[in-house]
């Protein structure tokens, strides 16, 4: 009995290191956080903070090739076939801090600055509310009114919070829906009115959870990122629930259906939801899908082929907030 267990364990063991990859930076050796798996037919995963993602023909048993993106690094397709508990990405130079900012960092050392603010716009409307999925990036248009140099301080990501008793939703005491989710935020440049080139200093992740009440406030002063002249796109992401420790959870990220011409994949949809609103006249708010190699980004509006109950309710935007440091001359 005892040789049994012993057997049973050993391939059960084997059966987890096989089905656990880590993506690697093959110059250092080092873990590549958050990095997209795509299986090339829109959909895919998300690499945790180690770098690790589960993948078995078990989990998955029609995809027979990977494609692997993430910030900083060369994009690396494979077959299945050549999976290995390993694998390695190699890092690429970037020019944006030249080409993109176009201000140098020493401009704004022992500079004082004012906080300039853009209030979130916020709402608990179940109704008017985007169904987060990782296989959608949703980004917002912020331009530059004037001349000032200014750097993003702070942005105010609106969630929607639900109450546990759908009846008591009203009352301003009513217990909330836990969660706790770990979303990422990407900045890109303007590239003739869509977003660009991603202007990052480094991988930007929070955690969302019921205690942040009607948005989370995230600081990212100290990536010194300097609003470009012609305006800037700020995306979220969401990539999944956590453990009560923060770190990211191997779900898997679709649902399959039985239907009459084979298996459906239906994308999950994770909590918190996220309040679009009516209240911006421009429609800056775009959308892409992230699994989907080389994908435009599509303006959220009537007109561009979605078929969403926000648009035909008028709700065309996501009401993030934004605070700018306004440095003096």
């Amino acid at each position: 009995m005892l040789k049994f267990l012993s057997i049973v364990t050993i391939i059960s063991f084997a059966y987890r290191s096989y089905a656990q990859i880590s993506i690697l930076s093959q110059e250092s050796n080092t873990p590549v956080s958050y990095a997209s798996v795509s299986f090339g037919n829109g959909y895919g995963i998300v690499a945790d903070e180690e770098g690790a993602f589960l993948f078995t023909k078990k989990l998955y048993p029609d995809i027979d090739s990977l494609f692997i993106s993430a910030l900083g690094y060369k994009d690396l397709a494979l077959s299945t076939r050549q999976l290995k508990p390993q694998l390695f990405l190699q890092s690429q130079v970037s020019e944006l801090d030249e080409v993109v900012i176009g201000v140098t960092i020493d401009k704004t050392l022992n500079k004082k600055y004012k906080t300039e603010s853009l209030k979130p716009y916020t709402d608990d409307d179940y109704y008017k509310c985007w169904l987060p999925t990782i296989d959608s990036e949703i980004a917002v248009y912020f331009p530059k009114t004037d001349t000032k140099l200014k750097r993003i301080a702070s942005i105010q990501f609106p969630i929607a919070l639900e109450s546990k008793d759908w009846s008591k939703r009203k009352r301003a005491n009513k217990d909330k829906k836990r969660f706790s989710t770990i979303f990422k935020v990407n900045i890109y440049s303007n590239k003739k009115g869509n977003p660009g080139e991603n202007i990052n200093k480094e991988i930007i992740v929070f955690r969302a959870t019921e205690k942040d009440g009607d948005y989370h406030d995230l600081d990212i002063s100290s990536q010194n990122i300097l609003m470009p002249n012609n305006g800037v796109f700020i995306s979220i992401q969401v990539l999944g629930y956590t453990d009560k420790n923060g770190k990211l959870l191997p779900n898997k990220k679709y649902k399959e259906v039985k239907a009459k011409n084979g298996i459906v994949r239906i994308p999950t949809n994770y909590r918190p939801l996220l309040p679009f609103t009516d209240k911006i006249e421009e429609n800056r708010t775009f959308v892409k899908r992230v699994f989907i190699n080389g994908n435009d980004w599509q303006a959220f509006e009537k007109g561009s082929g979605f078929q969403s109950s926000l648009l035909k309710s008028g709700l065309n935007n996501y009401g993030i907030g934004i605070d700018f440091h306004v440095f003096k001359d």
